[in-house]
């Protein structure tokens, strides 16, 4: 009698959960709410959980609060999207842990390729960008010998493997990577720092008596909503010292793992006249169109080439697909990393939380980014100083000098 109230209760419990999850996620059709089909059977789910209750050997192991954050998980993977994630209240502390101060990381903005967990883009001047880890690296396992840990990464929550990678400053971590084009597996080591990473620099690069304003956009953070309009400016200035010897601008977007969108928007915004930036189609059937923002436009009139590559996602991606939609400018580099879904978080009473996909992004052309990225209209692949034969420490980039190019074509 006690197992079947436990049962009833347990029953309960997953039930509200998935109807809670579910509202938002469409799921209320696969419970029948809108084509008359059959309630949503758990009777295998029960006859599952009973045999176990009889039969298994080691019944220490029936928890059943740890089987309904299970049955969840399982709920939750069903939907075969790994940035839809469940997460039980120990991992989804770790994820909304404030890392700031005594933690710290090797710079990797993390996504998925395939499935699988990847690098979406190394971070500038960080351990991972020293160690020569690549965007679209993928990771097979994370070792951290402090913490005991050896974590094969097959079927990760993203927030998890964050809260994995990062940890105390000064301590090591172990990440076995694999890479396209590399027939075996293998294996970097790197020592945790404070990641702090500008959101943009700007340098003025003379070619064949020529200046160009070269801007590496980093991410989309807070501060570029200062730092922006200010590098602007320096660019005008520039342009009026060198009226007639100024080349125009690239803007480097390369390895820019994306931040926030409105902050992709206001830089759009100085390069497009008018129009729609992005759509953002919901769940809910709403749509929500960014528009250029009015009273921006200062680089119209400039020449532009932007520079993608496999690290450049989210709002890098956006910025650049609508750059190429209105034909502002030329795309020289790689494809970029096609991440074009937009996530919420959501937490529970009982500590545990849900991370939802509820929109994706759209392109002026109606395009979805997503899996699929955006290609460059002049593709050409990054040749290391490895590969031509020169020492580490010459600086040599076969893209930029393609983008300076494609600038004197125009």
């Amino acid at each position: 009698m006690q197992r079947k109230i436990r049962n009833i209760v347990l029953s309960l419990v997953i039930l509200v959960l998935a109807i809670f999850g579910s509202y938002q996620i469409g799921f209320n059709k696969a419970l029948g709410a809108s084509k008359g089909d059959s309630k949503l059977n758990l009777d295998l789910m029960w006859q599952v959980k009973d045999k176990l209750q009889n039969d298994y050997l080691d019944k220490t192991k029936m928890v059943d609060s740890e089987m309904v954050y299970g049955a969840i998980t399982g709920l939750v993977s069903s939907l075969d999207d790994p940035y839809t994630v469940f997460l039980p209240p120990k991992e989804n502390k770790s994820a909304n842990e404030d890392l700031a101060g005594n933690f710290g990381g090797v710079g990797i903005q993390l996504g998925y390729k395939d499935k699988m967990l990847a690098v979406m883009a190394p971070l500038p001047k960080t351990p991972a960008d020293r160690a020569g880890i690549k965007a679209g690296d993928l990771i097979l396992k994370i070792v951290d010998k402090e913490k005991k840990l050896d974590k094969d990464t097959t079927g990760i929550a993203l927030d998890e493997a964050v809260s994995l990678i990062r940890g105390k400053i000064g301590t090591e971590v172990t990440l076995k990577l694999f890479r396209e084009g590399k027939t075996e597996s293998f294996e970097v080591t790197m020592k945790r720092e404070a990641i702090v990473v500008p959101s943009l620099e700007l340098e003025i690069k003379e070619v064949k008596g020529k200046k160009y304003a070269w801007i590496k956009l980093y991410k989309f953070s807070d501060q570029l909503y200062k730092d922006w309009p200010e590098l602007v400016d320096k660019i005008i200035v520039e342009k009026n010292k060198n009226k007639l010897n100024f080349g125009g601008v690239v803007l480097d977007l390369r390895n820019n793992p994306g931040g926030f969108l409105q902050a992709s928007v206001l830089v759009a915004s100085d390069f497009i006249k008018e129009g729609v930036i992005v759509t953002q189609a919901s769940a809910n059937g709403q749509d929500q169109k960014y528009m250029v923002e009015r009273g921006r436009g200062m680089l119209l009139d400039e020449k532009l080439v932007v520079l993608i590559n496999g690290g450049s996602a989210s709002a890098s991606e956006i910025l650049a697909g609508a750059i190429k939609d209105y034909n502002r400018g030329k795309l020289v580099g790689e494809k970029s990393f096609g991440k074009g879904t937009v996530q919420s978080p959501q937490d529970f009473p009982d500590g545990s939380g849900l991370h939802i996909t509820i929109a994706k992004w759209l392109l002026p052309s109606g395009k979805n980014i997503h899996g699929e990225g955006v290609m460059p209209d002049v593709e050409v692949k990054f040749v290391d100083n490895a590969a031509v034969g020169e020492p580490k420490d010459k600086k040599l980039d076969n893209q930029l000098d393609k983008a300076i190019e494609v600038l004197n074509e125009k």
